[in-house]
Parts: structure tokens; sequence; C-alpha cells
């Protein structure tokens, strides 16, 4: 009995120390020191399940100062302070249900909240959740309860709200091990794992999928949505409606920690009880998916790299002579002259009359798309005769004035000029333009392009938006044949301004290493101090919403060029992007780990809405 006894105090000992750890040092190259300096404990796992070895002390949260019915006011408590920034002293958490959705909104009255319009309407459950509360002392915590199994499926008793200007951060016990969402990252399965830490960055990135092994790295889009199926066999989802770069980490327990550097905790609670009725009431408020014409199922050639009109017409006479089924072609960017929006290469003349056959044939054309407008071309000067609006620097003081100079139509003005694949800089359009100039100068661009390539389809790319060589002295196409050597865009990221170089940088910067080797926020896109829609909205908050804002206008062009609805495909998409655009899992290298996990990609982005 001696034994066993003490056994049993080993084992609730270990238990004990094995509760949840909030990383309190996840930047690179943390030490003891760094970590004992923020008032964190240090202590190295030895469980095998990567967990921070610098970890917040018990106490982190706020405390209930008063109620007014569903609104709760809350006040930080006398726990651990938050490294990141100054704690806010006083927050607000409001609750309401949405048909049968419950929503649970934490936050502060008029900050940023995602420009994002989302039908919110209902499908019908016979399920209700409510919410508990606790409050004891000095914490407060609360849970959604699932009233007709009294079951907590989400429950921040384990602790650890943070809320300041640029660190948000909330955590859960989960009902259940069964977790599927989140992106978009590449799964190695469906299903989540919670044996061991795993922290999954959010900001959407010109980034590849790595197929071939475990890599927590953010990809093209950002969907802050998961579904649970519970012990019981009945099933919830949950949505956070923010925009800023964001992180979740699912770690024993099971438990989820989510943090955020922007915005509002906007959650939405959607209580099935099947998989299917969750997908249902998620659809029914973000928007159901657009219905795309029947053709766009069909089988379809693409490829990069075609030399010219006479090897596209190869391959797919080749396709078609073997008997193989071929409906859509896609022609990637060779088709363009020197990859500019809305022109045709010298190598493709032809590719008019080619259409018109490929159309007798019963197929039809896809043709590839980038944001990014030369700024030296009609189509630029266009934009700038209909008052269209570009990504802008804060001020003409910011402005590259030595890149600005070399262009005649951005000369004095704030426009902020980036590098893609275009032989000169290139501007991005701002598609939050609540003037609509952009949206009718980008529709129209389409319908006068169409009328010389009757193409079908639309396939939108570098819309995260991507940038080439952002804050490099020597990016990667100074080596390349193809490209000039065009002067990169510079953020200032050696200074204290806090877009570019916020306290709290998310894993998107630090899993590819930190300052020193060149990560940050706007490493392969634009700076994130950058204004849009007239300086109502920075960069910074916003990013994560190109693809879909380009997506939504682009859906317009194609029905106004076409006059059919045809299909539009993007690269980056954010929830309720399924409403204007399909998507692909990206530039993968076709091997067969890519094609195990495009499986597990694919049924992911059928729960996000796009099928």
């Amino acid at each position: 009995m001696g034994k066993l006894t003490s056994l049993l105090l080993f084992a609730l000992i270990s238990a004990a120390n094995a509760g949840p750890r909030f990383d309190c040092l996840p930047e690179p190259n943390g030490n003891q020191g760094a970590c004992e300096a923020r008032g964190c404990i240090w202590k190295e796992d030895d469980t095998g399940k990567n967990a921070p070895w610098c970890y917040f002390k018990d106490g982190v949260g706020y405390k209930l100062d008063s109620q007014q019915g569903t609104t709760y006011n809350l006040r930080k408590n006398s726990g651990p302070s938050n490294p990141w920034g100054a704690d806010s002293t006083e927050i607000k958490l409001t609750t309401k249900t949405i048909g049968s959705v419950l929503n649970v909104h934490i936050g502060i009255d008029g900050r940023y909240e995602p420009p994002v319009d989302f039908p919110r309407e209902t499908q019908s459950s016979d399920e209700s959740l409510t919410l508990s509360t606790s409050s004891s002392g000095d914490f407060f915590s609360f849970a959604v309860v699932r009233q007709s199994s009294n079951r907590k499926l989400f429950d921040t008793s384990i602790g650890g709200l943070i809320f300041s200007d640029q660190f948000i951060q909330i955590a859960t016990y989960l009902p259940s091990e069964n977790m599927y969402g989140w992106g978009e990252n590449t799964h190695q399965s469906l299903r989540h794992d919670f044996t061991k830490y795993l922290t999954w960055a959010m900001l959407a990135r010109d980034q590849p999928p790595n197929s071939g092994s475990l890599d927590t790295m953010n990809l093209y889009g950002v969907h802050p949505y998961y579904m649970i199926l519970e012990p019981d066999g009945k099933a919830h989802g949950v949505l956070i409606i923010n925009s800023n770069a964001q992180e979740v980490t699912t770690a024993p327990g099971p438990s989820l920690i989510y943090r955020t550097i922007g915005g509002n905790l906007d959650m939405y609670f959607f209580p099935g009880p099947t998989p299917e009725m969750v997908t249902q009431q998620y659809l029914k408020f973000i928007g159901k998916p657009f219905l795309p014409a029947y053709w766009a199922l069909g089988y379809q050639l693409s490829r990069y790299g075609y030399k010219g009109l006479a090897e596209m017409k190869t391959r797919i006479q080749a396709v078609r002579d073997a008997g193989i089924p071929i409906d859509i072609g896609v022609a990637d960017i060779d088709y363009m002259q020197r990859y500019k929006d809305f022109t045709t290469g010298d190598d493709w003349a032809g590719f008019s009359d080619y259409v018109k056959t490929m159309h007798s044939w019963g197929m039809k054309l896809i043709l590839i798309f980038d944001p990014a407008i030369e700024a030296t071309y009609p189509s630029f000067q266009r934009a700038m005769a209909a008052n269209a609006k570009f990504i802008e620097w804060e001020s003409k003081s910011q402005v590259q004035t030595a890149i600005q100079n070399l262009y005649p139509m951005a000369k004095d003005t704030k426009i902020m000029l980036g590098v893609v694949w275009p032989d000169n800089h290139v501007a991005f359009p701002d598609f939050l333009d609540s003037t609509n100039n952009t949206q009718n100068w980008w529709i129209n661009e389409f319908v006068t392009y169409q009328s010389q390539v009757p193409f079908d389809g639309i396939w939108i790319d570098m819309n995260e938006p991507s940038n080439f060589g952002t804050n490099q002295d020597h990016p990667w196409y100074f080596d390349s044949d193809d490209h000039p050597d065009d002067a990169p865009l510079f953020c200032p990221t050696n200074g204290s301004n806090l877009w570019e170089m916020p306290p709290y940088k998310t894993r998107a910067v630090w899993r590819f290493g930190d300052a020193n080797n060149g990560a940050f926020l706007s490493t392969n896109t634009l700076c994130m101090l950058a204004q849009q829609d007239g300086g109502k909205q920075r960069f910074y908050n916003v990013k994560n919403l190109y693809g879909l804002t380009e997506a939504i206008h682009t859906q317009k062009a194609l029905l106004k060029a076409t006059g059919k609805r045809g299909a539009v495909v993007s690269r980056s998409t954010y929830p309720s992007a399924g409403r204007y655009a399909g998507h692909w899992l990206g530039d993968n290298t076709a091997r067969w780990e890519d094609l195990r996990t495009s499986v597990i990609g694919a049924q992911e982005f059928n729960l996000f809405g796009i099928p």
C-alpha cells in the first residue's frame, strides 16, 4: 500500500507540474535570463510535449468589475502583466444570440473591426448554447455551454486572458481532441494533434506548402474557424472574426490558445448538433459558396512556363490526341507581354482565334491575373485617369522618391511601389476603396481585355498581396536573367514604428527567424504602415482581406465581361471568400506527399465554405 500511495502521489505531482503553459518567450533564441526578466517561470520540458520552457505564472487574467444584463465590465486583475505592451485596464465582454448562434465579443469600443459584409443569416437548430460565468475574487472566467448535455464547449477557466493594444490572448479547455479546421496551413492529418504543443501561424503569405514534414508556417489565406466533434457525437463550430496577424496553439488538455495583434475578439459559436448542421449554420452566417459554371468542374490543363501559344496548342492537342478528357485550358502569366495584366505577348499572336477554336471543341479558357499593375503602361494610365486608388504610404515623407521619380504617372503621389513579375515597379489596387472608382476601373479593364481574348474564367494570383524582395539589399531577382534589378521596397523596420515592429510579431515572423535575418511582418509583402481607403484602413489590420476584396470585384468583372457566371479562383482567401471565388492549394512540388496533404486541404476548405 505504501508503494501504491507513493505512485499515486507522484502521479498527482506530475499532473500538477504538467498544467497548461502560456508561452512567455516565443521569440527565437530565448534564454533563462530573458525569461526571468519578464517575471516568468523557466522550466525545461521533460515530457516530450514541446511545452514552452518559459511560461507565465498563474493568475493571468481579468476580474469582474460590474455587470449590466449581458454586458460584463472586466478590470485587469493583480496577476502577471503582459510583456508585449501595457495591459488594457478595462475591457468589456458582451453576449448575444443570432438565431441559434451565440456571439461573445471581448474588447474595447471603437477598436478596429474587419470591414467584411457577412450575411449573418441563421439556420434553425434544436440545440441551444448559453454563457455561464464564474467570478472568484480576482479572477473571472466564462464558458459556452450546450444546454442539452451541460457540456462546456469553450471553457476559459484555464486562465491566460490578456488584452493590450497589440497583443490579445484567450485560452480555453476543449471538450474533445476531435478538432478540425484553422488555416491556411499544411496539416499532416485532418484532425489536430493534442499530444504536444503546436503553434500554427495565420497571416496571408506568398508561401508554398511544405508537405514533406510537419511545418506550422502560414500559407496564402487566413481562416480562424474550427469544428469539434464532442464525446457524445454532437458537433459545434467556432469562428473568430479577426483579420490581424494571428496564431493558434493546440496543447494537451486538450486546450487551445489563440493570439492576435489587433482588433477585438469577436467569437461566434455554431451549435450543430451534427457536423452537417454546423457547416450549414456557418455557411448561412458567412455566405454560401458561389455556384460555378458547370464546365468549371471539368478536366483542366494548366502549367507555368509555356514559351508561346504554339507550345500551349501542342500540349492541348497531345491530350486530345491521346483521348484524355480535357474541358479547360489554363494560361499562366506566360501569355502576357512581360507579365503585365491585360496584355498579350508577341509569342501569343493569334491567341483570340485559338480561343475561338477551343470554344468550337467545347473547351473553355481560364486566364491568370495578378493584382499588381506596372506604373508605366496604359492600364495604370487609365487607373489614374479614373481616380482609382492604390495602396499608399501614410505621408509623402515616407515615399521612396528615388523609385517614385522614375515613373511620371506616379511621381508626387503617395502610391507605394513594389516589385513582382513585370520589368518595372508596380502599384497595388486598393480594393477597399469606398468611392468605387477602383472597382469600376478594374471591371472595365477586364471587359476591354475580354473583347480581345474571349476568356471564360479568371484565376487571381499573388493576392496576399505578394511583393518581391521587401527589406532586402540583394533580393533573389537581382540574380535572375529574366528580371531587371529594380530597387526593392524598404519599410521602416529599424526604428520604433509599431506597425512594422509590433511588440509581439507572431509565429508568422518567428517561424522564419527574427529581425537579425530579415524576418518581418512585411517580408514578401507591403509595409504594414500602408493605408487604404483614403487613410480609413491600415494595411496592418486589413492585409489578410486583400484576396477576399479582390475576389469580390473580380467576380463582378467576370460577369460583366462575359455575361455569364463562369468561375473565379483565388490564391488568398478569408471567411466568406467562397461567395465569390474558389481556391487552389498553391504551388506544391507534385510529389506523393503533396497529393496526400491536398486531400486534407480540400476537406478543410469544404469546412471553410470554399468547396
